[in-house]
């Protein structure tokens, strides 16, 4: 079937994902890993998924600079024109920026879907389905759309959408508020009350709609990167998002735009999404042997229980009486850690670069 010409989407891949420390480093962050075992990286998973809703010509990847190489050899389909190469961090308000204006001067009548690179997404035929939706929507009026992953459970560790049981239309409803990852009793209130859904960080929107609300929100982001209208696609590009950059704010899509803008819908969705983002959220999608652990590498387990162990796979490991940690040992370096305090390994980050062990950051 032809896809929709229109059809565009950003892969954000350009955090370092500390928290999947050791495995994840700043020279090779998570989303280039196969993190899951399954034979690809969290960006080619991501990559391949969006295959199903955009021609491949219209797939675009905003990363950082240094992590060029790493996408031309996991993606060497993609030209220059489609990897987008941030000099510095700047969050997600810029990088969408930069992506909606270049998009722009190919395609003025582009719709966008903007998606990070770490997710999981296990029902793949639900998510081409609410995601075509949802760029049938944004084509059709000046919305921005939002994906609402509906909770299965009172989860304290994501963000999540208040929307407006009243203000519906076809599936999509009108948001009524952005909440932050609340307490364990709050989670329960929001589950309860049946019209919250967990922030997946996955939008939808065209160009217009979009370019519009920068000049609204953050007309000093738009300004800048629409000095670029006759620049991109050519040789003066990369000098130009460099200074850029420098004169760029820190700030979010969420807190810069979504936040304050008041024609923000959500679609309330199940596709078996997961935020892989912690040693937890990826144990937690592993299989089990008999005493509840996930091995990923060759280990041998004796009187341990529910436990995430991962080694390289020309690696032996060989644990006995672990209940409930997370064992990750890269090749390099090695950590062991109670899965109730895996938070510690922003502390571990802190230590090491203290004490300047900074080889294995």
């Amino acid at each position: 079937m032809q896809k929709n010409k229109n059809n565009f989407a950003l892969i954000m891949a350009g955090g370092v994902g500390t928290r999947l420390w050791p495995v994840s480093r700043k020279h090779f962050p998570k989303q280039f890993h196969d993190v899951l075992g399954v034979g690809e990286s969290l960006l080619q998973l991501s990559y391949n998924r969006l295959l199903d809703v955009c021609p491949e010509e219209n797939i675009f990847i905003i990363s950082n600079q240094d992590y060029y190489s790493l996408i031309k050899e996991q993606l060497p389909g993609m030209t220059d024109d489609q990897i987008l190469l941030e000099p510095q961090l700047r969050n997600t308000a810029p990088c969408v920026a930069y992506a909606v204006h270049k998009i722009a001067q190919k395609n003025p009548e582009a719709n966008l879907i903007v998606s990070p690179a770490d997710h999981l997404i296990l029902k793949q035929d639900q998510f081409k389905k609410v995601a075509l939706k949802a760029l049938e929507v944004a084509g059709q009026r000046d919305d921005l759309i939002t994906f609402g992953i509906t909770p299965t459970r009172p989860d304290t560790g994501y963000g999540y959408i208040e929307y407006d049981q009243e203000r519906e239309e076809d599936g999509v409803f009108k948001v009524a508020a952005f909440k932050e990852k609340p307490d364990l009793a709050t989670a329960e209130a929001f589950l309860k009350a049946g019209n919250f859904a967990w922030n997946s960080g996955i939008f939808v929107w065209s160009i217009g709609a979009i370019m519009k609300s920068f000049e609204k929100y953050l007309p000093e982001v738009n300004k800048l990167f629409e000095k670029g209208a006759n620049i991109y696609y050519s040789e003066k590009e990369e000098s130009f998002i460099k200074e850029t950059y420098e004169n760029c704010i820190n700030i979010s899509i969420d807190y810069g735009i979504l936040e304050k803008a008041d024609n923000v819908y959500v679609i309330p969705a199940d596709f078996g999404w997961t935020d892989l983002g912690t040693w937890k959220s990826i144990d937690s999608q592993q299989e089990k042997d008999v005493c509840g652990n996930s091995l990923q590498g060759t280990v041998l387990a004796y009187d341990t229980h529910e436990s995430f162990i991962k080694v390289p796979k020309d690696h032996l490991a060989v644990v006995q009486g672990l209940e409930n940690y997370i064992v990750i040992y890269d090749g390099k370096a090695l950590m062991i850690c109670q899965k109730d305090q895996e938070q510690m390994v922003k502390k571990f980050l802190g230590d090491i670069k203290e004490k300047g062990y900074n080889e294995f950051v």
